[in-house]
């Protein structure tokens, strides 16, 4: 199962670059990627036992780099550009220049192809986003 969505954020994402307030200025497109890596970390810290960006690599406007332990507590270092997400390592703050992996659009399908137990944490977490929005709409 590949998803790019993050169940918690299932309402709708209408209007979110209307507020931008870097809509109309030249370099708009421009993304620090800190923040970038900041926010996949905050997405997906439900169904993994840590992540949390990289404070002794480089994270520059084009690139940051999030460690994560997996509920299988496997580690890896991934490094985040425009490209998307790749392992670049296999122990935290680790970068083999030499490691050939693919990019993956989005964390979601990053991890879900790293992690049996965070597909299972991802199904869950959505399942029950929707019994509550059931019983929202049954209220």
């Amino acid at each position: 199962m590949e998803t790019d969505c993050n169940p918690m954020e299932l309402s709708s994402m209408a209007g979110f670059e209307e507020g931008s307030e870097l809509n109309g200025f030249e370099g708009a497109d421009m993304k620090d990627m800190r923040l970038e890596a900041e926010a996949v970390v905050n997405d997906v810290l439900f169904a993994v036992n840590s992540m949390f960006v990289s404070k002794s690599l480089r994270c520059a406007d084009d690139v940051a780099y999030i460690n994560v332990e997996t509920k299988e507590r496997n580690r890896y270092c991934l490094e985040l550009t425009e490209a998307g997400l790749k392992v670049v390592g296999y122990a935290f703050d680790q970068v083999n220049d030499h490691l050939q992996t693919p990019y993956h659009e989005t964390v979601y399908s990053l991890l879900d192809t790293l992690s049996p137990a965070y597909r299972e944490a991802f199904g869950n977490a959505l399942l029950q986003r929707l019994e509550a929005l059931k019983r929202d709409g049954q209220s």
